[in-house]
């Protein structure tokens, strides 16, 4: 796991830092405020699990490192570096209340399969992200970016005030928000459609009996069988054997470094 999000966060870099197609001062500028915006919200989600958990764990670290990494997409070359570190405590908080405490209370969300929480790290954490970028972006750094005379357009609400030109700021953010309904609706309608063309080859949703039988009903083996191909090794405190039965197995002693081979 940790392995594949450090290759994550790798490609990410070139993925924000390449938007510009050049290597130029808006590209680095992207790539730092990457790096800075994920550890900061890696660093907050790892918090809030530790305030409210008692400890930290790899997977939060992870959740909150792609947090982060979403977030800070749509802004990443536009935005100030002390907008970045805000833009990281906001992702890596603001998604960590929706999953951790609004999905257990919302009867929608508890219907949802989401096994790896992608509503809350993708779509709470871009859209997120987008808004923030309608706060926080810098008209100059825009102009790098964009490279079109009328660069004094885009402008976030946050310098729209401080310029006295609030009507472009707010402007600028309804223009964000419209973008994120527009993919919403787009996701929508093309994750029904292809939703339908798959149920008219195979079913959606497994029975309720297959869900509970897991890995094995589907492909006849049990996942992460290290130990031979598919066996089973139980424990005397885990196993379809009760407590006081005997676990077949044999034993060799060989004096104080006796091995034991399971049968």
């Amino acid at each position: 796991m940790l392995a594949g999000a450090g290759l994550l966060w790798m490609g990410w870099t070139g993925f924000n830092g390449g938007d510009p197609y050049t290597v130029s001062v808006d590209a680095s500028l992207a790539v730092l405020n990457t790096h800075v915006c994920t550890a900061t919200s890696l660093l907050v989600w790892l918090l809030l699990d530790i305030m409210f958990f008692g400890k930290p764990s790899v997977i939060g670290a992870i959740q909150g490192m792609i947090t982060g990494l979403v977030c800070i997409t749509p802004a990443a070359g536009v935005v100030q570096g002390w907008a970045a570190i805000i833009m990281g405590i906001l992702s890596g908080s603001i998604p960590w209340y929706t999953m951790m405490v609004l999905h257990k209370k919302i009867s929608f969300l508890k219907h949802v399969d989401d096994t790896m929480a992608i509503f809350h790290t993708h779509a709470i954490a871009g859209s997120l992200g987008g808004i923030l970028t309608g706060i926080f972006a810098e008209p100059k750094l825009c102009r790098i970016f964009y490279l079109v005379p009328e660069w004094e357009h885009y402008i976030g609400l946050l310098n729209g005030f401080h310029d006295n030109r609030a009507g472009a700021g707010f402007k600028q953010l309804g223009v964000q928000l419209l973008g994120i309904l527009f993919v919403v609706f787009v996701n929508v309608i093309m994750t029904s459609i292809i939703c339908v063309l798959i149920r008219l080859v195979v079913p959606l949703r497994l029975s309720e009996e297959e869900l509970s039988t897991g890995d094995d009903a589907i492909h006849g083996e049990e996942a992460y069988a290290l130990w031979g191909d598919g066996e089973k090794y139980e424990s005397r405190h885990d196993s379809f054997y009760g407590a006081d039965q005997e676990i077949p197995h044999s034993t060799k002693s060989g004096g104080a470094g006796g091995q034991v081979e399971m049968a």
